[in-house]
């Protein structure tokens, strides 16, 4: 049993906070660090009574009961104390006190909590990387492996015995280790080339440094089965099939107007669709002419077969002759192993939708007529043919009557097309439609935007009635857009206000609209240069249009741009 000098002593020199009191309970032995954890002097706590600092501590028991306790848990205020009691007697050999050593846990409890959240990730995250399907592996700043997962095992072959520890190269059969790089460099390295592994596995190596708080700690690779790869991209081509044959989507019910020029049409493209004739949709850019070749597909015989569309404008001469017809391996560099199906087989028991059929080249006009005449395609690269069982619906806007005359277009191929054409009228000869049109595209556009716009208010409307549209359906619905995304949330009607600006542009002169840009009130939106000068863009391409009958080449040639500069500006403008 320790003497009060004895006590006085340790308690300067341990680490513990250490209190001691007399017969009468009054503290005589206190610390410096017994003052820092009840946040008083020592002077403060020497001569009070215990139950003012600790109420109903057990030390006065351990007083006059003479025993001994180790590692009791206690608490003080939010504080975890671990105690430790004694009596402590005087020079005579007489108990005259006791003494208790306190240790707060508190910092410990947290820490202990850390270090448990710490595991408990770390197995988190080990359970991500081995559930993970893409092969990983990491090395450390000094190219030795520290961590890789079942996939990596799986694609090489090498488990954790060979891997971990040793340099990077130990799994490469062929080429350069992209972590030794990576390590030299401080750079990433994408899609490498490798064999890896005792089966030469041809892999797809990513591999990127590691920085954690601004220092370089190893990298980490990512790799990737190359066959794998091959799959997936034949799926997604097989993805990407299926998505064009599901494209047939819209029926004569989704076709909007009852004015006679429309109904007319309708009609007409009804008794089309039941005929396995070559059908011919003409019209300027915007009318609808796609809309129709798909009710002609869903109202024929052929509508559970695919419907395949195809822009003949956007393609060049080579690539859309091998996209419709297909082509056989080594048919030109880059052709795909194994060759590749063309649309025309695609469509096969289907409906093939050739848009923009006036801007096909004399040389595939001369592949598409035998398409029309044999019903059989030559691939690209081959000499035998295929019978093919296509229903073709074309569409233009451009005036094949003019390309006859030219010797741009073939005689022959032009009445194989013109069986039944359905010449669709532009929006200006059916203005009544107009109300009809609005409210459809109203509805399209709350569902699109989450709006709840109800109307279009009476002048806003006659502002509508009064263009002539030359962009059609599709100008109205890119103009109703906008219009419905300057209004504020909240707002239910479409005023004029709301409306953007409309160009009526002059049959002759296209410069007379950038003048007529200054008498026009801009909306919010297209105030200052760049809408200026968006808008006057806008109306040159539309007057071009119009100058050419609706032909792009000629229209691109006009304006000095290529055909494809021509069609990103019509796409930009909503006028494709």
């Amino acid at each position: 049993m320790f003497m009060r000098g004895q006590l006085e002593r340790i308690a300067g020199e341990t680490h513990h906070a250490v209190l001691g009191i007399n017969l009468l309970n009054e503290i005589v032995i206190c610390n410096s660090l017994a003052a820092k954890l009840f946040e008083l002097s020592v002077e403060e706590i020497l001569g009070k009574d215990l139950c003012q600092l600790m109420p109903d501590d057990s030390l006065p028991h351990i007083r006059d009961s003479q025993t001994i306790e180790f590692n009791k848990s206690i608490r003080l205020g939010s504080k975890m104390i671990i105690a430790s009691r004694m009596p402590f007697q005087d020079d005579k050999g007489r108990v005259v006190g006791a003494v208790t050593f306190l240790q707060d846990m508190t910092e410990y409890e947290e820490l202990r909590g850390k270090v448990n959240e710490l595991q408990e990730r770390r197995i988190f995250l080990t359970a991500i990387i081995n559930s993970i399907q893409d092969a990983i592996s990491v090395v450390d700043e000094n190219g030795l492996g520290i961590l890789i997962n079942p996939a990596y095992t799986h694609l090489t072959g090498l488990t954790a015995d060979d891997a971990l520890g040793k340099p990077p190269t130990v799994d490469i059969a062929e080429g350069e280790s992209m972590h030794m790089q990576v390590l030299r460099t401080r750079q990433s390295v994408k899609g490498a080339l490798m064999k890896l592994g005792p089966k030469r596995k041809d892999v797809i190596v990513n591999v990127a440094p590691i920085i954690v708080s601004g220092q370089f700690r190893g990298t980490v690779g990512v790799l990737r089965d190359q066959s794998e790869v091959h799959n997936l991209s034949e799926e997604l081509e097989r993805a990407k099939r299926l998505t064009r044959h599901l494209k047939a989507k819209y029926t004569f019910n989704d076709i909007v107007g009852e004015s006679n020029a429309i109904t007319e049409v309708i009609e007409q493209a009804q008794r089309a669709a039941v005929t396995p004739a070559t059908v011919l949709l003409r019209g300027e850019s915007g009318t609808g002419k796609e809309l129709f070749a798909h009710a002609i597909h869903r109202s024929s015989e052929r509508h559970k077969g695919p419907f395949i569309r195809v822009n003949c404008a956007a393609l060049t001469d080579n690539l859309l002759e091998s996209e419709l017809f297909g082509y056989v391996e080594g048919a030109f560099t880059g052709a795909k192993r194994g060759g590749k199906v063309g649309l025309f087989e695609e469509a096969n028991g289907g409906t093939i939708f050739l848009d923009e059929i006036g801007e096909i080249s004399l040389n595939l006009q001369a592949k598409l007529l035998r398409v029309l005449q044999e019903r059989e395609i030559v691939k690209v690269g081959d000499n035998r043919s295929f019978n093919v069982d296509v229903r073709v619906i074309a569409a233009t806007n451009a005036n094949l009557e003019a390309g006859l005359r030219a010797g741009k277009f073939r005689e022959d191929l032009y009445y194989r097309l013109n069986v039944i054409p359905v010449i669709i009228p532009p929006l200006r000869q059916r203005r009544s439609d107009m109300p009809l049109l609005v409210r459809h595209l109203i509805g399209s556009f709350n569902q699109e935007y989450g709006r709840s716009v109800e109307r279009i208010s009476d002048e806003a409307l006659q502002i509508l009635m009064g263009y002539h549209w030359p962009g059609n359906v599709r100008e109205l619905e890119n103009f109703l857009g906008r219009a419905i995304i300057n209004m504020r949330i909240g707002e239910t009607v479409v005023e004029h206000h709301h409306l953007p600006v409309l160009i009526q542009p002059t049959p002759n002169s296209s410069e007379a609209h950038f003048g007529n840009l200054a008498h026009i009130s801009l909306t919010e939106e297209e105030l200052g240069f760049e809408g200026l000068q968006r808008q006057w863009e806008r109306a040159l391409l539309v007057t071009t249009l119009q100058r050419t009958g609706g032909n792009k080449t000629k229209a691109a040639q006009q304006l000095k741009m290529s055909i494809r500069n021509f069609y990103y500006k019509l796409e930009r403008h909503a006028l494709l």
